[in-house]
C-alpha cells in the first residue's frame, strides 16, 4: 500500500450503489458500451469457428453493429476487413472514412493505416509528409508496425534524413517485443513467395491442420520420417495448427528424431531441457549435451543454444567470446534468434562491457565515432531488422499470395504494398510486378509507372539486382520519369556489378549503339562476352548479337550502307536495334 492513499476492493454491493449514483445518460452509455463489446466478442467467436457463409454473414453483421455503437476494436477490425477484403468485398472508400474517424479518436492502428494510404495514394491524395506525421503519432502511441516503418525510413533515408541511430531505436523496440514472443512461442516461419518465380507447389493457407492430414503425418512419423517427427514436435510444443500444446508429445517426437540422428530433433530437445516444462525437468547439463551435438552437425538452433548457454553461464562458465562465436555462426545460417542476440551484443549488450571480448571493447569505447560513421549501428540495424520481419504481420504474405492466386488482384496488391511499406524487399518486388502486369482498379493509369518505379527503386536500394535492371529500363524508356540514357547506364552498371547477365547484355547494346555512352564496339563486345560467361541462358542471345555486331562492324569498315537484317525477330529483341526489354526475358 502506498503511504497516504487508501485502497479499497470493489464489491458487488459497492458497484451496484455506484451505478445507481451515475446520471441516467452515463448508465445508458455504459450499457451501450457493454452491448457493443458483446457484439464484438460474439463476432470474433463466430469467425474463429466458421462453418458456412451464413456464419460469416452473421459475424460481419455483429461486427458492423459493434462498430456503429462506437466500439474502437470493432471499428479497427471492420476497417481492416474493408481495406484488405477480408470476409467480404474490398471497399477502400469506406475504409478510409472509418480510419479517419479512428485516427482522430487517437487510435494508433487508424493512424498507421492512414499513413499507409497516404504514402501510396490509395483512396486518398498521395502525401508523404502527412504519412510521416501519422506514422510518428502512431509510433508514439506504441504501434509496432509504425515503428518498423519509421525504422526502415530512417535506415535508408526515405522522406527523412538518413539516421542510423534513429532507425536502430525504432527497430530495437520492435525486435525486443518480438523476441519475447518468440521466447514464449517460437512461430513457424512464413513462406515468402516471389510472384515472378511462379512456384507450383505451395503450402496450405489454412490455419488448422486437417484431421486426416494429421493422422497421415502421425503414420509417417511412426514409420521413421524425421522431418515429420520434428514438424509434429514443433506443432505440439507451440500448440499450432489447431493442435493443443502438449509438451509430452513434443518431447516424444523430438526424441524419436534425435535417436535417428536428426540435428533438429537434438536441438529442440536441448531447448526443452533448457526451458523445462511439466514434461521435462530443467537440466542445463543435458541441454548443453544436446545443443553441442546438434551444433557439431552445423544446426543453427544448436549453435544459438550453445551461444545462449555461454552468454548466460548456464551449465558452463560465462564466456562472451564463445557466446559471440556461436551466435555469429548461427546468424550466418540465417537464424533470426541468433541475429537478435548479436544485435544485443553489438549495441546494448555492452552495459557491462568490461566482460566483453577484446575485439568488442574498442568499438564500445569509441561508440560516438562509430555513431557518426554508422558502422556499428548499420550492423545492428540489419540484425534487429531481421528480427522485426518475424512479426505476426509477416503472415500477410500468405494471405496476399493466395488472394493473388484466386484472382483477387487489388486485395493482394494492398497486402503486398503494406508489407512493402515496412521494408520487405520481396513485397516491394511483388507489388511492382502486380502493378506492371495486372489490370488494377485502385490506382489511376497515371499513377502506375511512378508507383512501380518507386517500388523498384526501394528494392534496388536493398540490393536486388533485378530491380536495379528495371530501374535502368524505366530511365531508358522514360516510364514514370524522364527518359535518361545516362541514368539507365548507371543502373545497368550497378546491376552488372551484382553479376546480372541481363544488365551486361543491355550495356553491350548501349555501347554498340552509343546510347548514354560513347559508341564503343570493343567495349560492347566485352559486355556481351561477360553476359555469356555469367549466365548460360545468355549464350544464344549473345551469339546472335555478336554476329550482328561483327557484321555491322565489317560493313562499316567497307563503308557499305546496308540496313540491319531483320531475320532474327523471333529470337532476341535487343539485337534488332530495339531498346532493352528486361521484362521480355531475364537471365
Amino acid at each position: 500500500m502506498v503511504l497516504g492513499l487508501e485502497t479499497t476492493h470493489p464489491s458487488p454491493q459497492n458497484e451496484a450503489k455506484q451505478k445507481q449514483m451515475l446520471p441516467y445518460c452515463s448508465q445508458e452509455q455504459a450499457a451501450k458500451k457493454d452491448k457493443s463489446q458483446q457484439f464484438f466478442k460474439r463476432s470474433l467467436e463466430i469467425l474463429k469457428h466458421l462453418k458456412s457463409d451464413k456464419d460469416k454473414d452473421e459475424a460481419y453483421k455483429l461486427l458492423a453493429k459493434a462498430a456503429e455503437m462506437g466500439n474502437q476494436k470493432a471499428m479497427e477490425k471492420l476497417a481492416a476487413n474493408m481495406l484488405f477484403g477480408y470476409n467480404g468485398p474490398q471497399n477502400i472508400k469506406a475504409a478510409v472514412s472509418l480510419y479517419e474517424i479512428l485516427a482522430e479518436g487517437g487510435s494508433h492502428k487508424g493512424q498507421t493505416a492512414l499513413g499507409f494510404l497516404l504514402s501510396y495514394g490509395i483512396g486518398v491524395e498521395h502525401n508523404q509528409a502527412k504519412a510521416l506525421l501519422y506514422y510518428t503519432f502512431a509510433s508514439i502511441g506504441g504501434n509496432l508496425i509504425s515503428k518498423t516503418i519509421l525504422g526502415y525510413r530512417f535506415w535508408l533515408g526515405i522522406n527523412v534524413p538518413r539516421n542510423c541511430e534513429a532507425a536502430l531505436i525504432n527497430y530495437r523496440k520492435v525486435a525486443r517485443f518480438i523476441a519475447k514472443q518468440l521466447e514464449k512461442n517460437e512461430d513457424l516461419p512464413v513462406e515468402k513467395v516471389r510472384l515472378m518465380e511462379k512456384p507450383e507447389n505451395q503450402s496450405s493457407n489454412t490455419e488448422f491442420l486437417d484431421w486426416d492430414v494429421y493422422q497421415y503425418y502421425r503414420f509417417l512419423a511412426e514409420r521413421g520420417d524425421t522431418q515429420i517427427q520434428v514438424f509434429l514436435g514443433q506443432l505440439h510444443l507451440l500448440g499450432r495448427k489447431g493442435l493443443k500444446r502438449d509438451h509430452a508429445k513434443a518431447f516424444y517426437y523430438f526424441l524419436k528424431a534425435a535417436d535417428a540422428g536428426d540435428a533438429n530433433g537434438m536441438a529442440f530437445l536441448g531447448k526443452m531441457y533448457l526451458e523445462g516444462s511439466t514434461a521435462v525437468a530443467q537440466d542445463n547439463a543435458t541441454a548443453l549435451r544436446y545443443f553441442r551435438t546438434a551444433a557439431d552437425k552445423g544446426n543453427p538452433l544448436g549453435l544459438c543454444g550453445l551461444g545462449l548457454l555461454y552468454f548466460r553461464g548456464r551449465g558452463v562458465q560465462m564466456n562472451y567470446t564463445e557466446a559471440f562465436k556461436y551466435f555469429q555462426k548461427a546468424a550466418e545460417k540465417g537464424f533470426s534468434r541468433a541475429q537478435l542476440h548479436l544485435g544485443v551484443m553489438y549495441y546494448s549488450g555492452a552495459s557491462s562491457f568490461q566482460k566483453l571480448p577484446n575485439f568488442m571493447v574498442t568499438p564500445y569505447r569509441f561508440f560516438r565515432r562509430f555513431l557518426e560513421r554508422c558502422d556499428i549501428i548499420q550492423r545492428s540495424d540489419r540484425l534487429y531488422r531481421t528480427v522485426c520481419e518475424l512479426g505476426r504481420w509477416s503472415e500477410k504474405f500468405l494471405t496476399a499470395y493466395f488472394s493473388y492466386q484466386a484472382g483477387q488482384t487489388d486485395p493482394s496488391l494492398v497486402h503486398y504494398l503494406f508489407l512493402a511499406e515496412m521494408g520487405y524487399e520481396i513485397a516491394q518486388i511483388n507489388s511492382a510486378y502486380i502493378i506492371e502486369s495486372e489490370k488494377i482498379k485502385i490506382f489511376h493509369q497515371n499513377q502506375i509507372y511512378p508507383l512501380a518505379l518507386l517500388l523498384w527503386n526501394r528494392a534496388a536500394t536493398q540490393g536486388n539486382a533485378f530491380a536495379r535492371v528495371k530501374m535502368g529500363d524505366y530511365h531508358y524508356y522514360g516510364f514514370g520519369t524522364e527518359r535518361d540514357h545516362i541514368a539507365a547506364v548507371v543502373h545497368y552498371i550497378l546491376a552488372a556489378d551484382q553479376y546480372s547477365a541481363q544488365a551486361m547484355f543491355n550495356l553491350g547494346y548501349m555501347c554498340e549503339h552509343g546510347l548514354g555512352v560513347h559508341k564503343d564496339i570493343h567495349l560492347a563486345r566485352r559486355w556481351y562476352n561477360l553476359a555469356a560467361k555469367t549466365s548460360s541462358d545468355a549464350l544464344i542471345p549473345v551469339f546472335l548479337a555478336s554476329v550482328k555486331l561483327e557484321a555491322a562492324h565489317l560493313l562499316s569498315e567497307l563503308q557499305l550502307l546496308v540496313k540491319p537484317s531483320l531475320l532474327l525477330v523471333s529470337t532476341w529483341p535487343l539485337i534488332l536495334g530495339m531498346p532493352p526489354l528486361s521484362e521480355v526475358q531475364s537471365f
